[in-house]
């Protein structure tokens, strides 16, 4: 019997999830009167890069355009992603390489914001598990739209279902009612759940939800954002706080949803062929494999022209979600260059933890020798959900990582189990410095 929903995400598979992925992954221009002074490349603002809504070309499966942003010291990928509206996975993927928790600063990564549509009918709502990203259709005017966002999605264990539903009731603020099976795998882990849980920071399902016609499965927001772009729910689909208000307010009760697992998408846009990749969720791609090699062999027959089968090979072994040329083009045919933009003065929800105070109570989370690790640990306490604040305290002998400050013991307390419980972190209850 399936979940009713998800139940609060365990940041030691968020945490296993992205190091693989770091050891794994293999390691422009238009004219603008701004530039960079130690670099050639026109730097744009970002209020000219469309991430989110986009109107659809006729003819064409593509939207979108990819651009690049220059790293700054104290960036995260996890940052960079949720500001540019795309989830972990995505950026992850388009920069091979690049550490999540403590990327160098200075370094250009590449933002994806380049999509090849689902094949599926542009209906209503279709989300692409491969991809991890819903896609909404509307009609405003004359003109058909499409609206983006990243997703999180089921583990392996607990998948997302695929096939066609339709929302069948909207609610805000909604109560989330520990189903048996999840409140019996949290009790094995030492962790009792409630019977539910009220609306607030400690609720998985975060203001918004939406439930879809297949019963016990959703689409809703979320107390942990940064685990946008993994595999880790228990089957349903999970969204930013600010992404999941958009799609609350622009979806009526009854609109239909299609739920695809594609891979491998082919689209066409202004006579050039491209090819994004994704790695399976599952893993086993051979029947999608075979579906698009006989897909790219029909449009070699139905064009005439020969495909780039080296570029294809590079492709499907690099899996970078970006859509790549599988045609020779001609000159002039690229209408839509990478572009470079400017760092945000702010990222959008980048966690900023208080300053320290002697009257509050500490975790002394970790002594590392080398201060990387430890600026890594910091990090991803840094974006637990609900957030645990924490920073790197250097001494002569060590690098230490502090998270609070906590107001009193009893918060101190959960937050020492938080981090057992999540990340496997034995800390130590540092009390505050009494007066003399």
């Amino acid at each position: 019997m399936r979940r009713n929903t998800d139940l609060p995400l365990s940041y030691r598979f968020c945490l296993i999830v992205l190091c693989a992925a770091i050891l794994t992954l293999h390691g422009c221009a238009a004219m603008n009167s701004i530039r960079e002074k130690s670099g050639p490349y026109p730097i744009h603002p970002e209020s000219i890069l469309e991430r989110k809504r986009f109107s659809i070309v006729q003819d064409s499966d593509i939207i979108g355009r990819l651009a690049v942003v220059r790293l700054k010291k104290g960036d995260t990928l996890p940052d960079i992603a949720r500001h540019f509206s795309l989830g972990i996975n995505e950026l992850s993927a388009a920069n091979p390489g690049v550490d999540v928790w403590v990327p160098k600063a200075g370094k250009r990564i590449t933002l994806p914001l380049r999509f090849i549509l689902p094949d599926a009918p542009r209906k209503g709502i279709v989300i692409n598990l491969a991809a991890m990203r819903l896609f909404q259709y509307r009609e405003e005017g004359d003109t058909p739209v499409v609206l983006t966002y990243p997703v999180g999605v089921g583990t392996t264990e607990r998948p997302t279902p695929t096939g066609q539903m339709s929302v069948e009731r909207k609610v805000t603020r909604p109560t989330w009612y520990v189903p048996a099976s999840i409140a019996e795998d949290y009790r094995k882990k030492g962790d009792p759940l409630p019977a539910e849980v009220p609306p607030g920071p400690l609720n998985p399902l975060g203001e918004y939800a939406l439930y879809l016609s297949k019963s016990s499965y959703l689409i809703h927001g979320t107390n942990k954002p940064y685990s946008i772009g993994l595999m880790a729910t228990n089957g349903c689909i999970r969204l930013y706080p600010e992404d999941i208000r958009e799609v609350y307010e622009n979806t009526p009760v009854g609109t239909p949803v299609r739920i695809v697992n594609q891979p491998y998408l082919v689209g066409e846009r202004n006579e050039i062929v491209y090819l994004e990749v994704h790695t399976p969720p599952d893993g086993s791609d051979a029947v999608e494999l075979e579906r698009l090699y006989a897909k790219l062999r029909g449009i070699e027959k139905k064009s005439g022209r020969l495909l780039d089968w080296n570029r294809i090979k590079q492709a499907l072994a690099e899996a970078r979600g970006i859509p790549v040329p599988i045609f020779e083009y001609r000159q002039g045919q690229w209408s839509t260059p990478t572009i470079e933009i400017r760092h945000p003065d702010k990222l959008y929800g980048s966690p900023e933890p208080p300053e320290m105070k002697p009257d509050a109570w500490y975790i002394l989370a970790a002594s590392m020798p080398e201060k990387i690790d430890a600026m890594r640990m910091a990090a991803l306490i840094n974006h637990q959900g609900p957030p645990i604040p924490a920073r790197v305290a250097t001494t002569l002998e060590s690098h230490r990582v502090i998270a609070g400050p906590f107001n009193n013991a009893g918060e101190t307390r959960e937050a020492l189990k938080r981090l057992k419980m999540d990340l496997e972190i034995n800390g130590r209850v540092i009390e505050p410095v009494k007066p003399r």
